[in-house]
């Protein structure tokens, strides 16, 4: 009988879970706008983790400077994971900034855009939908 799932993607499903606990409830930081994480991949290993993380940012808050946040908030993240995870070894966790929101938003306005576009000019030339 073949498994569903592996154990590292077991693994990084609960990390992802409790990751999102510990950064809505325990880190305050005012540099942090609201955080999402929209991924986690982990090594093989269970040695290491790679956290993909999207921000809400709010006034001059930037993306770069609620991931510089989040990177100083690394080693305290990892122990209060530690505490929350039965694991033999806690991994080791970087944060990475997940652009693929901000993308998908900028190709469907592009998208958006052209058609708006396409149908201005049916409507100029006067052929309007034929099909």
């Amino acid at each position: 009988m073949p498994k569903e799932f592996s154990r590292t993607q077991r693994v990084a499903q609960q990390l992802q879970k409790e990751l999102a606990m510990i950064l809505q409830r325990e880190v305050r930081d005012s540099r942090l706008g609201m955080v999402t994480i929209s991924d986690v991949e982990v090594s093989r290993d269970l040695s290491y983790a790679k956290v993909f993380v999207t921000f809400l940012c709010v006034g001059e808050q930037t993306p770069e400077t609620c991931l510089a946040a989040l990177r100083e908030h690394e080693a305290h993240i990892r122990m209060m994971l530690g505490k929350r995870i039965r694991l033999r070894l806690t991994p080791e966790i970087r944060f990475f900034y997940d652009s693929t929101l901000v993308e998908g938003m900028r190709m469907s306005n592009l998208v958006s855009d052209v058609v708006s576009e396409d149908k201005r000019k049916q409507s100029e030339s006067g052929r309007g939908d034929e099909e």
